[in-house]
């Protein structure tokens, strides 16, 4: 069967597998239960079956209130045929357990009659129903013809895609208006164009892994590529703190006002160099009083309400260069290294001196004096 895989090895980094927790995705799926309800749900980054995100939703099928679930599988994933062997189901010829392929689930009875349903009944499902499983005609890219065939079909895409390919698979949700729950690093709020869905409310972070820790399994290829407190060899999982829940469904959390009760005060506020706007170092300091725009560390996205801020964009690309406002050797990090001043907002620090903040968004809020 010819493959297409210039798709598929496009731009993806070598080492981009990352497998979510069934516990994380239960944390975080329970506020979206209602909504998912008659939805057709894709997971067009997953290997049905292998993936937990694929379980989740065919064990909770049922009780979700699914219409249908498809999942897909890549061409040549690390850890297809791990848990269920390919050769021993209909209509998947030998030598093809590598190859991309596809799951649409309609229904999943009680096969064994156990009052319940769970990964037998699954399981008995896909090897009992030559119609469940097939074969796809690509390489299973989320970019090739078939697999946007798929998401067009679909209501709602649930999933962890590569990071390395998180901007292009985020424009590719939203260009085909779909709803979304996936995971994917923080560190992509910082994209100018994650950033500008942001801004105009297209996407939003959902309510995040518990304590902020989140665990992923990865192939064994590649487990010593991590660091000791990162890659744990007990549970065979490596840990991260920089990865979020990023989602457009509208959720209570969305809704909460943050209670303001510091007071500004130019001694406490001070005023950036290079941009006019105020430092505030914490989401909890935000002033109660203040009318003009605040600069404040992006895990402001975490508690973000629409309704009671206004984002106005992001140092990175407001920030001025400090060269129109200081000498060189007269700016300076946080960690007390001078630097350049492109893409990072300025504090005065006296004498002259003037000290970098880290990344900041910049808010107003609204109902504010113009």
């Amino acid at each position: 069967m010819a493959k297409n895989s210039s798709l598929g090895l496009r731009n993806r980094s070598p080492k981009d597998e990352f497998y979510t927790q069934i516990a994380d995705i239960e944390a975080e799926l329970r506020h979206y239960r209602d909504q998912l309800r008659d939805k057709i749900v894709l997971c067009n980054c997953d290997d049905p079956y292998e993936s937990n995100f694929f379980k989740y939703f065919a064990m909770n099928f049922n009780h979700l209130g699914l219409k249908k679930l498809i999942a897909t599988c890549y061409d040549g994933s690390p850890i297809a045929g791990e848990q269920l062997s390919l050769l021993d189901l209909p209509g998947v010829p030998p030598g093809s357990e590598r190859l991309a392929y596809k799951v649409e689930i309609t229904e999943v009875p009680d096969a064994n009659h156990d009052g319940a349903i769970d990964l037998l009944d699954v399981e008995s499902l896909i090897r009992n129903n030559g119609n469940v499983l097939t074969l796809l005609d690509g390489d299973g890219d989320f970019r090739s013809p078939e697999c946007i065939a798929l998401l067009e079909e679909s209501d709602v895409v649930v999933t962890n895609p590569p990071f390395s390919l998180f901007r292009e698979y985020v424009a590719q949700l939203i260009a085909h208006d779909k709803l979304f729950i996936i995971v994917g690093s923080k560190n992509a709020i910082t994209y100018t164009d994650i950033f500008a869905f942001i801004m105009e409310n297209k996407m939003w972070l959902g309510h995040g892994f518990p304590n902020g820790n989140a665990f992923f399994r990865v192939p064994e290829s590649y487990r010593d590529t991590f660091v000791d407190g990162v890659f744990n060899e007990e549970t065979g999982l490596v840990k991260f703190r920089n990865v979020g829940w990023f989602t457009n469904f509208d959720t209570p959390k969305r809704h909460e006002v943050i209670t303001l009760y510091k007071h500004y005060s130019p001694d406490d506020y001070p005023t950036y160099t290079n941009y006019p706007a105020i430092e505030v170092s914490k989401v909890a300091e935000i002033p109660i009083d203040y009318d003009g725009e605040m600069g404040v560390p992006i895990t402001f996205l975490d508690r973000y309400n629409p309704e009671q801020f206004t984002i106005i964009g992001q140092s990175i690309s407001l920030a001025e260069p400090m060269s129109k406002y200081a000498r060189k050797e007269d700016y300076m990090t946080s960690e007390g290294r001078f630097v350049g001043g492109t893409g990072k907002f300025f504090t005065p620090r006296g004498n002259n001196k003037h000290q970098g903040v880290y990344q900041r968004v910049v808010i107003k809020r609204i109902g504010a004096a113009s």
